[in-house]
């Protein structure tokens, strides 16, 4: 990896952290039995917006060569305004950015900071760190040329958007349904999502 993205700097922190919940929460459905190779791309908030979407260009090729980049988070994620008592529903403002943000990426992704220009986006995203995993695709779908598409639609607590997306598959939203269609190779117990 390192010399995919040179010459921007990526190192390797091997034996003094873990991954993290946003890399194992994920990752746990999906491989249970952690039995393939992973590589955490720790997020670093000191960098500009516009960095990480150039990283995620710069990570493109990496596809090339068999290697799934997944990217987590929450598009909107404030925690100060959670409400517990809306499970599955979210605030007029969180919907209002988070289809702001779906109609940008699949108009066009490379252009994603325009979201930062939103009326709602200081709500939805008050700190950065939910928010950079999408920049990483969002760049990685500018490279390609491929389209980005919603794999689940969905709000949590009022303050908390569930949308994540895919690039280059053909897994997307069912009308109606909120969730991506599993392929059918993927075994049932890896499909307790």
């Amino acid at each position: 990896m390192v010399e995919t993205v040179a010459p921007v700097w990526c190192g390797l922190d091997g034996d003094q952290w873990g991954l993290d919940h946003g890399t194992w929460s994920v990752l746990a459905h999906v491989y249970p039995q952690g039995d393939i190779p992973v590589v955490q791309l720790s997020i670093n908030a000191l960098k500009p917006l516009d960095f990480h979407v150039d990283l995620g260009r710069r990570l493109a090729p990496l596809r090339d060569r068999g290697v799934m980049i997944l990217a987590s988070g929450n598009v909107v994620h404030n925690l100060r305004r959670i409400e517990w008592n809306r499970p599955d529903a979210g605030f007029d403002w969180a919907e209002r950015f988070d289809n702001a943000v779906v109609e940008q990426l699949a108009e066009d992704p490379a252009n994603i900071l325009r979201v930062t220009d939103h009326a709602d986006y200081e709500r939805a995203v008050p700190t950065p760190d939910h928010f950079i995993p999408l920049l990483y695709i969002a760049g990685l779908a500018a490279q390609s040329g491929e389209a980005m598409e919603p794999l689940v639609r969905g709000y949590a607590m009022g303050s908390l958007s569930m949308t994540c997306y895919g690039v280059g598959t053909d897994l997307g939203c069912k009308e109606g349904d909120g969730a991506a269609t599993v392929p059918e190779d993927v075994p049932p117990d890896q499909t307790n999502i």
